[in-house]
C-alpha cells in the first residue's frame, strides 16, 4: 500500500470519559485518547480515518501539525492500544512537542545490501533485534536506522553500539545488544551433520582368504 502525505492532524477535545463514552465515540468513528506533555492532559478525539493515514504515511515518529480544539500545536503520535483480537485502535496517546525538545523513541531497523556470509557461503540472515531505543531532536527523529550487512560474514553479527545514528542522536539501548547475525542455514547444517557422522564411522577391514 502507498504511503500518504499527511503532516498535520485534527484532534477535538471530548468531555465524553469512561467506557460508555468511548464505545459511544468508537461507533461514531472516532477513537478517544489523550494529548499530554508539558505539565496538562488534554482528552481528545481523532477520526478513525485520519488515524489510520498518519500511520500509513510514514510519520509514526515525526512530530505533526495539530490543531486541538481550535488551538494550533506541535504533537508526536506515541502509543495506539489496539483490540487483542480484530487489531482495530481503541486508544491513542499524543504527546506535545516544543521546538527543538529532544524525546526517545523506538526506531525499527531496516538493511541494506545481501551478506556475505549469505551470498558466498549459503549462510541465514536473522534480525534479532527490529527497533532500537534512541534520543534525540523531536523534529529529526527518523523513521528507521539503516545497517549495511554487505560485509557480514558467516558466524558474524552486528551489535547496537555498531548501527549508524544521525548526528545529534544517542543510543539508549545498551550497545553489546545484537540486531543483526549471519549464521548456518539448517540444510548446511544438516549436510555438516552427516559428513561428521559419515567420518565417525569405523572402516571395516577386508576379509581375509
Amino acid at each position: 500500500m502507498s504511503k500518504h502525505s499527511l503532516n498535520s492532524v485534527t484532534l477535538e477535545t471530548r468531555t465524553d470519559l469512561g467506557k460508555t463514552g468511548s464505545h459511544r465515540l468508537r461507533a461514531q468513528g472516532k477513537i478517544p485518547g489523550v494529548v499530554y506533555g508539558h505539565g496538562t492532559a488534554t482528552p481528545i478525539t481523532i477520526d478513525a480515518k485520519q488515524l489510520s493515514e498518519l500511520i500509513l504515511s510514514g510519520h509514526r515518529n515525526h512530530v505533526v501539525d495539530a490543531t486541538i480544539g481550535g488551538t494550533r500545536d506541535s504533537v508526536l503520535l506515541r502509543t495506539i492500544e489496539t483490540h487483542p483480537i480484530t487489531r482495530k485502535p481503541l486508544s491513542v496517546d499524543f504527546q506535545r512537542i516544543a521546538s527543538g525538545e529532544s524525546i526517545t523513541a523506538s526506531v525499527p531497523v531496516t538493511t541494506t545490501g545481501t551478506p556475505a556470509g549469505v551470498r558466498d557461503a549459503g549462510g541465514v540472515m536473522d534480525t534479532v533485534t527490529h527497533a532500537l531505543d534512541v534520543k534525540g531532536p523531536a523534529q529529526s527523529m527518523p523513521d528507521h536506522l539503516v545497517v549495511d550487512v554487505t560485509g557480514l560474514g558467516l558466524h558474524e553479527h552486528v551489535t547496537a553500539g555498531q548501527v549508524p545514528l544521525p548526528q545529534g542522536f544517542t543510543l539508549l539501548t545498551p550497545p553489546e545488544t545484537i540486531v543483526i547475525t549471519v549464521g548456518v542455514s539448517r540444510a548446511l547444517v544438516g549436510t555438516e551433520t552427516e559428513t561428521e557422522t559419515a567420518e565417525l564411522q569405523p572402516t571395516e577391514a577386508p576379509e581375509g582368504p
